[in-house]
């Protein structure tokens, strides 16, 4: 990573200064000097448009401060550059870290404090990095399944995710139905729906439907159960009808408007 540097000064021998001091260390430290400042708006302005991933900052500036500038900044700490404080007074150290500054460097700046400050930001910038990359390799490892594992007489099977129709629990097995066949598999319905909801839909409390399996839906009768609101009695239901075979799942009042919405 090549860092780029913005420079915030309102005085220009210390802009000045700064930029040969920049040049001092490219050769060990190289970076991209992308601008320079004079006050905090003509800073916000440049920082939207060059987007810088430093920003050397002076503390005293005519309207609002350099404090006041990484506080604001410190609002958007994600996608902020860092700040590394340049100045000549060493009263607003304690303020500057509590506006989350990188570092604090003493005017006259050393090179060699400089590139210290400069390599610290790349360190940081390239952890963060892999940090987000190692969160997104976790939410890919976690991504949906795309077989269901199924043990029989003494074989492990893999069954398609895109083969199975529906999934209904019964006791302690959830039943795979697919065109050819039924499969059974020990685990939860519950986690089988979350993991599973972008590809099935719950049409009862005891059934996942696929939803591009769903082709209609008809009028039946169901005995009434505890999912149901009722007085025990038969009441009249719908069904779902399935793509490629003739099995009826029933509909339960609770998930009715959900399952009526996906085939209008």
């Amino acid at each position: 990573m090549i860092p780029r540097i913005l420079i915030v000064d309102d005085e220009a021998p210390a802009r000045a200064r700064l930029t040969t001091l920049l040049s001092d260390i490219e050769a060990e430290c190289p970076h991209q000097l992308v601008g320079e400042a004079e006050q905090a708006q003509q800073a916000l302005d440049r920082i939207a448009e060059l987007s810088p991933d430093v920003v050397l900052l002076d503390v005293q500036m005519p309207g609002m401060t350099g404090i006041e500038l990484a506080a604001h900044l410190a609002q958007h700490r994600e996608t902020s550059p860092a700040i590394v404080f340049v100045t000549a007074y060493d009263e607003y150290a304690l303020k500057a870290f509590e506006v989350h500054a990188l570092d604090y460097l003493m005017k006259p700046v050393r090179a060699a404090r400089l590139a210290d400050a400069i390599r610290r930001v790349v360190a940081l910038r390239q952890s963060a990095g892999m940090q987000k990359q190692a969160i997104a390799d976790a939410a890919t490892s976690q991504a949906p399944r795309r077989h269901f594992s199924v043990q029989e007489r003494g074989r492990l099977l893999l069954v398609p995710v895109t083969d199975v129709l529906y999934l209904k629990a019964e006791a302690k097995y959830v039943t795979l139905r697919t065109r050819e066949r039924e499969y059974l598999i020990e685990s939860a319905l519950s986690a089988l729906e979350q993991e599973f909801a972008a590809q099935f839909i719950r049409v009862h409390r005891n059934a996942l439907v696929a939803r591009d399996a769903i082709v209609g839906v008809e009028r039946g009768v169901q005995m009434a159960d505890a999912e149901e609101e009722s007085d025990g009695k038969s009441q009249e239901s719908w069904q779902v009808m399935l793509r490629g075979i003739d099995d009826r799942l029933p509909i339960s009042r609770r998930q009715w408007p959900a399952v009526k919405a996906l085939v209008r």
